[in-house]
């Protein structure tokens, strides 16, 4: 076929996968975690008031307290690849390219901060990607994080002329491939202490208990995911949430209490956050530093922190396997 001499330039079309996590500041200091936090708790998902009335409270109040005090919890856990959330999805994103080769284009995003997802998915759609899998990095499902980065994704299709078909990976919570690769981690993470841990604690973020009322299914497949390792492991999984925000009621057993209870009873704790696919604040300041801090002063002696599945291999192979099956048919 003859393309006329006017026509315009278009890139061969391609398959896209793009990864997505919840985001992060772009430097560990009060000016950016003020602009992250503003586009973050804006999102009517996430803070479930009526927007004319938590607007001013979040202008007036939590933008002009909470900055300065959060950048401080980052900048302990900054590294020279920056934040940890941010360099650890590239990794993820860069083994995948690797993993499905050329006939794939793999990306990253976040959901609030950058690399953002309109920017990337117009870079995508520019390098010809008219198929492409979103993949949040979120193995059980929420509405404050699942759904909103397919409102955000769907709000920026319905700006352009030429949209690509799209397909989402579904949550993940009770997948054998990743219940699998939570033992390995688990197992290899306590082979590495010097000691053997009373009590294996499942830390997941915590959510409003009105979101359970609501109907969310988030809690649930927590739970599963906690029970599914339990048997996995052969040992039992305790559970609770952390990173509780506000006056109302959020779902229990808190973390913080949890461990302070654990310290006082003389246990010792391996604590994990199999909610999050890479390493982050709330898990590297909030679990690994404030976590042993507060299980310490409360009597503890002996307390782990095990990482998440980030780009270690079972974490990779996992992922693969996921992107590979909604894959199926786009690509061989």
């Amino acid at each position: 076929m003859t393309v006329p001499a006017n026509h315009p330039a278009v890139a061969p079309a391609r398959i896209g996968v793009l990864l997505v996590n919840l985001g992060t500041p772009d430097a560990p200091d009060a000016r950016s975690v003020r602009r992250y936090l503003a586009e973050f708790l804006s999102d009517p998902r996430v803070v479930e008031i009526p927007q004319i009335l938590w607007q001013p409270i979040l202008r007036t109040v939590i933008l002009t307290t909470r900055p300065k005090k959060s950048a401080h919890a980052y900048a302990q856990i900054w590294t020279g690849e920056g934040s940890p959330l941010a360099a650890i999805t590239r990794r993820q994103a860069a083994a995948m390219q690797a993993a499905l080769g050329d006939a794939v284009l793999v990306d990253h995003a976040m959901r609030y901060g950058n690399p953002s997802i309109p920017a990337t998915l117009d870079t995508m759609l520019a390098a010809g990607c008219r198929r492409i899998l979103i993949a949040p990095l979120y193995p059980q499902y929420c509405a404050a994080t699942t759904a909103t980065v397919a409102d955000q994704v769907n709000a920026h299709l319905g700006t352009l002329r030429w949209q690509p078909a799209l397909r989402f990976l579904p949550p993940y919570a009770d997948d054998p491939h990743y219940i699998a690769a939570l033992k390995a981690s688990v197992e290899a993470g306590l082979a590495a202490l010097d000691f053997t841990p009373d009590v294996l604690l499942a830390s997941f973020h915590g959510m409003p208990q009105r979101t359970l009322d609501l109907g969310d299914p988030y809690h649930c497949q927590c739970v599963k995911t906690a029970r599914l390792l339990s048997e996995a492991l052969g040992r039992p999984v305790e559970i609770a949430f952390q990173s509780r925000f506000g006056r109302a009621k959020w779902l229990e057993p808190a973390t913080d209490a949890t461990l302070e209870r654990l310290g006082r009873e003389g246990k010792s704790v391996a604590i994990l956050a199999p909610g999050f696919a890479a390493d982050c604040l709330e898990t590297l300041e909030e679990l690994a530093i404030r976590g042993r801090e507060s299980f310490a002063a409360a009597g503890g002696k002996h307390f782990a922190y095990l990482p998440c599945l980030n780009d270690t291999p079972p974490g990779l192979a996992m992922l693969e396997t996921l992107l590979r099956r909604e894959l199926a048919g786009w690509i061989d």
